[in-house]
């Protein structure tokens, strides 16, 4: 898998939670839209690899996680976040939200419409949704 996988893996997973909400399906679009960031910001830590550079085993193994505040962390991403949140506070809010989200959100049983919906703006929300920035450094 390299960064254009994770970049089309990012879209798909955003678009199929936007549906998800739509057919009122808040279990899903939680999961998914999370998932949708982990791909892009994996998808900028694939960016940082030259070719025919062999990565270290420890940033291998660290960018096998779920962590979004990790992943942006690996993807060199944070001193832009906070320059950009700044002068973009809601931005900053919507990572406020957004790095919270966990994998395990699949097993939450109580997961309502709104918090999904909350999840969902917060991440491809424009022109302050973390998705929308993550893609300027992909």
């Amino acid at each position: 898998m390299n960064r254009y996988d994770l970049r089309e893996l990012a879209r798909q997973r955003v678009r199929e939670a936007r549906q998800l909400l739509r057919a009122r399906a808040p279990h899903g679009a939680y999961y998914l839209a999370g998932y949708a960031v982990e791909c892009a910001l994996k998808a900028c830590i694939a960016k940082k690899t030259q070719r025919y550079e062999f990565p270290s085993r420890q940033a291998v193994n660290e960018s096998y996680t779920h962590d979004l505040k990790k992943l942006l962390r690996l993807a060199d991403l944070e001193r832009a976040l906070d320059q950009e949140t700044r002068d973009r506070a809601r931005l900053g809010v919507n990572w406020d939200l957004v790095k919270d989200w966990t994998e395990q959100s699949r097993y939450d049983a109580a997961m309502d419409m709104r918090r999904a919906r909350e999840l969902y703006r917060a991440i491809a929300g424009r022109p302050d949704g973390v998705l929308p920035w993550v893609r300027r450094h992909w």
